[in-house]
């Protein structure tokens, strides 16, 4: 049970954002930008990071979510996202986005914790300055994600089924077209 009064009917940071619609708008909006606009890290890749950042910090709400949705934009591939998790040094993906993990995993920590060599790796396979502050964006940004969902005690359901489906949806439409279904309409982007 949330420790506020949330909507009942929907879980997750879905309860915590329609409760409180006019913080939800801009944080469906930079969730948007961070993860489904165009970028030259793909939509799986960035939802790879966050979702690895979500389980390193045990939400199990935003790591099954954003697993469901780096699935969806991976050819479905539940098996990839499983093993980023589990081990991302010996997962199916390229050295540059091991290396921007590293990045994530470190920010997860506490920023400080990212090193001008862990920079200079990422750099060295590859990754652009956007790349970078992008993945440090993510990773910062899904620890207030994570602890907001978690913070309120929201409600989390154990339904793989319902993740998955929500997962293609938003890989398909994005976050705020998403967000209209459970947002007051002058909330809701457009």
């Amino acid at each position: 049970m949330a420790h506020i009064r949330l909507p009942e009917e929907l879980p997750g940071i879905r309860g915590a954002m329609a409760f409180r619609p006019e913080t939800a708008k801009p944080l469906n909006e930079l969730v948007e930008i961070l993860l489904h606009q165009p970028n030259t890290l793909t939509p799986g890749e960035r939802e790879l990071i966050a979702t690895y950042v979500s389980y390193l910090n045990d939400c199990y709400y935003c790591q099954t979510i954003h697993g469901a949705i780096a699935a969806a934009s991976l050819d479905d591939n539940e098996d990839l996202v499983k093993r980023v998790k589990a081990d991302f040094q010996h997962a199916d993906i390229s050295e540059k986005l091991k290396a921007l993990l590293v990045i994530a995993s470190k920010v997860q920590k506490g920023g400080k914790n990212v090193t001008a060599q862990d920079v200079e790796a990422a750099r060295n396979l590859g990754a652009t300055d956007l790349e970078i502050h992008d993945t440090v964006l993510i990773a910062a940004a899904f620890c207030m994600y994570n602890r907001y969902v978690d913070g309120l005690g929201t409600w989390q359901p154990r339904d793989e089924a319902m993740y998955r489906e929500r997962g293609k949806r938003i890989a398909r439409d994005g976050y705020v077209s998403i967000s209209k279904e459970y947002l007051p309409a002058e909330t809701a982007s457009h």
